[in-house]
């Protein structure tokens, strides 16, 4: 059996498979379907200082190879996260991350020094492509300023492995990476949803609440991809890529272009036991292909 062992600066990962935020519940509601213990990573769902309700429903729609959604990060905020879920979630052997979410830096900030003083908690995701109440609805992903403002904020009062979740939405991507990259970011994950609509043409009406939404699944891969391969090249740090991986091979194409771990989301809602299938599938590859080490194919794209 080839090593899957990675890591993303002093996060040590048995293997590069972890779930996406918001496809995975807090990991728990998948406990009867596959060992948490063998995933890589869990992110579990977006977080924020204050409860919020999200959005109207409807606010899921199925598109052609993939999902639009707008929950509009539906959570009872960080003080119920750390006395409710923290301690159900605290002892699970494997690394527990949690997506960070606010509506100015100052909000991210005190979210993530409150994580940072949990335990069983090694690292966090900062979601920068939710809304900028302080700029008039901007979202601080977009611009290389609006991204740096909020990792230099939570940098200064967060001390453990920071990964910034990075917005497709944008016209530079790799522009925006190295931005978060120089204010301390020790890793990117890319890439959130792409912005898309769906509409029901008997009622002439969007099928989303709020009109738009951010669509997942394979059929947002090949984006996806380019922009990890992007991104790879241009920063130090590591990478970590999502966006339509369903297998093995989906898998072992991202980490070809430069990914040192990935991400499944959409398919988790298809198959709850598709992370233990995908990280079994790359093992099966690199045994196959004589690697002793998956480290052996990250970044090896010839391109």
């Amino acid at each position: 059996m080839a090593s899957l062992n990675v890591k993303i600066n002093d996060l040590s990962l048995k293997n590069p498979v972890m779930t996406a935020s918001g496809t995975f519940g807090y990991g728990l509601e998948f406990a009867d379907f596959v060992p948490l213990e063998e995933i890589g990573g869990i992110i579990v769902k977006g977080t924020t200082l204050h409860p919020r309700q999200g959005n109207d429903y409807p606010r899921m729609a199925e598109t052609p190879s993939g999902m639009l959604n707008c929950v509009g990060l539906q959570n009872k905020g960080i003080d119920y996260f750390c006395e409710h879920i923290y301690p159900q979630i605290k002892d699970i052997n494997t690394n527990m991350i949690v997506n960070v979410s606010g509506s100015s830096p100052d909000d991210y900030a005190e979210c993530a020094a409150r994580i940072d003083a949990l335990e069983g908690i090694p690292a966090i995701e900062l979601n920068i492509s939710c809304p900028n109440v302080k700029q008039g609805g901007m979202a601080f992903g977009v611009t290389c300023e609006g991204a740096a403002s909020v990792v230099r904020a939570v940098r200064a009062r967060y001390h453990k492995t920071l990964i910034v979740k990075l917005s497709p939405n944008v016209t530079s991507v790799s522009e925006i990476a190295r931005a978060v990259e120089a204010e301390g970011a020790d890793s990117v994950s890319l890439i959130n949803t792409l912005m898309g609509m769906a509409i029901d043409i008997e009622r002439r009406k969007p099928l989303l609440s709020i009109n738009t939404g951010g669509l997942s699944g394979p059929a947002v891969k090949p984006v996806a991809l380019r922009m990890v391969w992007q991104v790879a090249k241009a920063v130090k740090i590591p990478v970590v890529g999502l966006g339509g991986i369903c297998t093995a091979t989906d898998a072992i194409e991202f980490l070809m272009a430069g990914a040192t771990a990935i991400e499944i989301g959409t398919a988790n809602f298809i198959d709850p036991a598709v992370t233990i299938k995908v990280r079994d599938g790359i093992n099966d590859w690199l045994d196959s292909h004589g690697c002793h080490s998956v480290q052996e194919i990250i970044g090896t794209l010839d391109a």
